[in-house]
């Protein structure tokens, strides 16, 4: 038995509530070296002890995860793991370390691991809305024009053949979202993520002027206010984005402080080494020799870094934060860059939102782990670019092997405490990346697999606008062009594909959220079966080549099947009885 792989932690993803009454466990071993392990726990202040057996819930190619739910009434418990590999070896795991056996004698009160008291109020609570919602992310500037009269000057022709460039406007606006809330309704979404629609210079406003006014070249709070309004009339929810790391250059707090220099009421809201303030020349300019005069965002000098120690700062954004769910019910909140802002002031944004509207769904840009947020006082979830990564390498650019997917799938799920996961926004391109039709150089078929094989996974998918209709797009700008409305310019097959899978991930949503998750990784593929309730939704994804595959009972969805074979980057996905 390898027992250095052994892992365990308490109050932690390893060891944590669920809901008012279960707490799940988690063990992890060296991949095959157990063949069964179980809990053996009481109440700290009872003798009548209980076992439960663990179950196998994820094998990678280096360890095996481990877990069960156990009951805890009194919300306390003792625990520790008997475990048993093939030789028939036994050891007992538990705080002080390893026993050979349940009866030695060194086995005390010190032995087990303890959950004192489990407190409600520090459960992770996630929305549960979100666990059946399908998002659909909005750059406002490029989705659609419905009112010309307030574009800027020099707008650019609506056509989805030009590559933008960082400066081009296009006068997308909240009235041409309005105008296709039934055409979104239709697609399926029930979620709706827009991009910054507060006032700035910029087409994508992540350089915030003012964060109560809706930016003129979109329309007004009134529009906003219609638009939210028309999204849940349609059992559509809302999430806006939150850029509360900086601010734009032209606010009025960055403006005084480079007029008044250290005499400014905002001298001590942002992070300044020196005066008077002198901005970077180019992104890429660092100033080595004098050193930066004050701190910004990945070196944008019209983005000034906000103190967010600062109370008054604190106090400015979370009034903010506050102002759109009380005036408008918004749903959620993205927040952007949300890793290089401190825990402590997003356990006040989080303690302060929920207080409001205690089922908001809180969702940071963070693209690394994210464990140090998802622990029940801060977010909800994470933009899931980790699985971002690992999905569009293997399906879209043919990198990778389907164990190195599986693996990475497996463990970035054992990362987090199953609620967050639940809540997961699971993406494959943004505004921040390539679209996944230009990944995967122009291949169809590899998209298609990849949004399957999103739309399977644990959480709540997003579709970025124009994916429906095969829009392309490189690096940003390039992934920012306008929505194709222009039928010439749109893939009707990609849009029946899309709205079927979306059909299909609501059909199926139980299976995927309550149900039981397994992936195999395959010689030429991947397979992910998920089980619920006597019933069983098999995908099978197949990467190059041919494979003979008979015709399901009960098809659900394919694409490259025909006669009963699977073409390379086909996909097949039925349901059968277990």
């Amino acid at each position: 038995m390898e027992l250095s792989s052994i892992y365990h932690r308490p109050e932690s993803e390893f060891a944590y509530l669920y809901d008012q009454e279960h707490i799940h466990l988690r063990l992890r071993s060296k991949r095959g070296d157990l063949s069964k392990v179980r809990v053996v726990f009481q109440d700290p202040f009872l003798t009548d002890q209980e076992e439960a057996k663990m179950t196998r819930v994820a094998q990678t190619s280096i360890f095996d995860f481990w877990q069960v739910q156990v009951t805890v009434p009194y919300r306390r418990i003792m625990y520790y793991f008997v475990l048993e590999d093939s030789q028939g070896q036994t050891m007992v795991y538990g705080d002080d370390g390893f026993h050979e056996s349940e009866s030695d004698q060194d086995i005390n009160f010190d032995s087990f691991f303890r959950l004192a008291y489990l407190h409600e109020s520090e459960r992770a609570k996630v929305p549960e809305w979100v666990k059946s919602t399908v998002w659909y992310q909005i750059f406002p500037e490029r989705f659609k024009n419905g009112r010309p009269e307030l574009s800027p000057e020099q707008t650019q022709p609506w056509d989805a053949k030009i590559r933008p460039t960082s400066e081009d406007f296009f006068g997308g606006d909240l009235e041409g979202i309005i105008q296709e809330l039934d055409y979104l309704a239709d697609l399926g979404i029930t979620g709706l993520y827009l991009c910054p629609i507060f006032e700035a210079p910029t087409n994508h406003k992540y350089d915030t002027i003012d964060y109560l006014s809706v930016d003129p070249h979109f329309g007004d709070k009134e529009t906003f206010k219609r638009l939210v309004e028309g999204c849940h009339a349609r059992g559509i929810r809302v999430m806006l984005d939150a850029v509360f790391n900086h601010i734009g250059a032209h606010s009025k707090q960055w403006q005084d402080v480079r007029e008044r220099g250290a005499d400014s009421p905002y001298t001590d809201w942002f992070h300044i080494h020196k005066y008077p303030v002198v901005d970077p020349l180019t992104p890429g300019e660092v100033h080595r020799e004098q050193g930066l005069s004050y701190e910004m965002f990945a070196f944008e000098g019209r983005m000034p870094k906000l103190n967010t120690q600062n109370p008054e700062v604190q106090r400015h954004l979370l009034d903010i934060a506050s102002y759109w769910i009380r005036e408008f019910d918004i749903d959620g909140w993205r927040l952007d860059v949300a890793n290089e802002i401190d825990h402590d002031f997003w356990r006040a944004f989080a303690q302060q939102v929920r207080s409001i509207k205690p089922d908001l769904y809180i969702l940071g840009e963070i693209w690394h782990n994210s464990q140090p947020w998802l622990e029940g006082d801060q977010f909800d979830a994470v933009m899931n670019y980790l699985g971002t990564t690992q999905t569009t390498r293997y399906f879209l650019e043919h990198r990778g092997s389907a164990q190195k997917l599986v693996d990475a799938v497996l463990s970035q799920q054992m990362l987090y405490r199953r609620q967050h996961n639940e809540v997961m926004f699971n993406l494959l391109d943004s505004h921040d990346t390539w679209r996944i039709l230009s990944l995967a150089k122009g291949n169809k078929d590899r998209v298609k697999a990849a949004l399957a094989f999103n739309f399977l996974q644990l959480g709540s998918p997003c579709l970025y606008y124009g994916t429906e209709y095969g829009l392309d797009g490189d690096h940003d700008p390039g992934c920012r062009k306008v929505m194709p409305w222009d039928p010439a310019q749109q893939d009707q097959d990609m849009h029946a594909f899309v709205k079927a899978l979306i059909a299909l991930r609501h059909r199926y949503n139980d299976w995927i959220i309550q149900g039981q998750i397994d992936y195999e990784a395959l010689d030429n593929g991947v397979k992910i079966s998920l089980t619920h309730q006597g019933s069983r939704l098999v995908a099978y994804f197949n990467h190059e080549g041919s494979v003979k595959f008979d015709q399901p009972a009960k098809l659900c969805l394919a694409n490259g099947y025909q006669d009963n074979c699977l073409g390379p980057d086909g996909l097949i996905i039925y349901e059968e009885e277990v």
